[in-house]
């Protein structure tokens, strides 16, 4: 009886699944697989792999400092953010689709090698992007060595973070300098209401068609955009 079942165990049909773990072109349903996967956390990726988070913050930053609360709305902010994102990350993203998305489909790699291969111009990008107080931080409590080795060197798990915390700062600074003129127009507004004893009137209310006059006048959304473009060079 159990030599019987024994045969019946070594004959029984067995599936199995191949996720290109060998030199060959990996199937349609993989690529597929692939795709979909990606596509549920392409969202997360971008903020924490792309400067979209430097770029949806410096925009929402100027809208406030121009006393705008949904004009424009947010989906033209992420929008925005998302257009210039793609812009700057175009060189690094055809730099991988060369290095390892396309010798992964044409079966020259396998799965991993198309991974780490394709990392390596994205880590690149993402460490000239990081500071290096933050990169030390994100080391520290790795508790890995602090220094700033080659980028392939450095784990995603440590770099993703020190990149957040430098896109987050380099956002802020920006911003603190697009509110000082529109904080000026605010005083100047401000001061020549009291001092025409019209404390009834929001300063803001008077002070608005000015800041976007000039905000106008000097083709605002144009610098701004270019301020955050030569932020990554």
């Amino acid at each position: 009886m159990l030599s019987m079942l024994a045969a019946s165990a070594t004959n029984a049909p067995s599936v199995t699944l191949n996720l290109g773990s060998s030199l060959s072109k990996p199937s349609e349903s993989i690529v597929i697989l692939i795709a979909v996967t990606l596509l549920g956390v392409a969202p997360s990726l971008l903020i924490m792999l792309t400067g979209f988070t430097r770029m949806v913050i410096v925009l929402s930053l100027t809208r406030q400092a121009l006393g705008l609360q949904t004009t424009p709305p947010n989906q033209v902010i992420a929008g925005l953010a998302l257009i210039f994102s793609l812009f700057v990350m175009a060189p690094t993203l055809t730099q991988m689709n060369h290095v390892a998305v396309q010798p992964y489909l044409n079966g020259q790699l396998t799965a991993s090698q198309a991974f780490n291969t394709g990392e390596i111009p994205l880590k690149q990008w993402m460490l000239r992007q990081t500071d290096a107080p933050e990169l030390t931080l994100a080391q520290s409590e790795a508790h890995q060595a602090t220094s700033v080795p080659p980028a392939a060197a450095i784990p995603l798990g440590t770099l993703v973070p020190a990149f957040m915390l430098s896109q987050l700062k380099s956002a802020f600074i920006i911003g603190f300098v697009i509110f000082i003129p529109f904080l000026i127009i605010d005083l100047l507004v401000s001061s020549t209401l009291m001092s025409m004893g019209m404390m009834m009137l929001p300063p803001t209310l008077v002070s608005l068609p000015f800041k976007i006059l000039l905000f106008v006048m000097v083709d605002g959304w144009t610098l701004v955009v270019r301020s955050l473009l030569q932020s990554y060079h």
